[in-house]
């Protein structure tokens, strides 16, 4: 079976993102939230679909400043109901808000997002994916795994073959700090 290392070296928006993105640990807040949204809006798309529209997704959502999506209402609601930049499905958009209200929740009571997910880890794939339905909303098996692996808390983002593994490994994501 071919692995993302595979398909996205040379592929003009598949090849920066697993070179520069995929994998890499995060720390900040807005990156994590915004890697979350993306997963999530990618439920039932393609990949290249999502990065297609990053950087629509980035501007309609406020950079994903956790504290502005969470206040967003029913204005808010609308005009990213309208926006044929970005993913115009109702759930999706509710769940982001709402997701930003429970990170919010996750930062009073862990510190931040990152704190929270470094507390849990490490954990088994199962278990993770009940931690976030627990926690987050729009967040099932895939959705939860793909966010782990992009974000460095579970191993096989890249082959141990791939040049960017080592890059990554540099960086002592939380996986290898088992």
């Amino acid at each position: 079976m071919a692995s993302y290392c595979d398909i996205a070296p040379q592929h003009p928006v598949h090849g920066p993102y697993h070179d520069t993105q995929y994998g890499f640990p995060l720390r900040r807040e807005d990156r994590l939230f915004e890697r979350l949204v993306l997963e999530i809006n990618q439920a039932g798309l393609s990949w290249l679909t999502i990065l297609n529209k990053q950087k629509n997704f980035r501007a309609a959502y406020d950079g994903f400043k956790v504290d502005r999506v969470a206040a967003y209402g029913a204005r808010d609601r609308r005009r990213l109901l309208a926006d044929a930049g970005i993913i115009r499905n109702r759930l999706k958009i509710e769940a982001t808000i709402e997701n930003a209200r429970r990170i919010q929740q996750l930062r009073s009571e862990h510190g931040s997002f990152a704190r929270w997910l470094d507390h849990h880890h490490p954990l088994s794939k199962p278990a993770w994916v009940a931690l976030f339905r627990k926690t987050f909303r729009f967040t099932g098996g895939e959705i939860t795994g793909e966010f782990l692996l992009s974000t460095g808390y579970l191993k096989g983002a890249h082959r141990l073959s791939c040049p960017v593994y080592r890059r990554i490994a540099e960086r002592r994501p939380p996986w290898m700090q088992v």
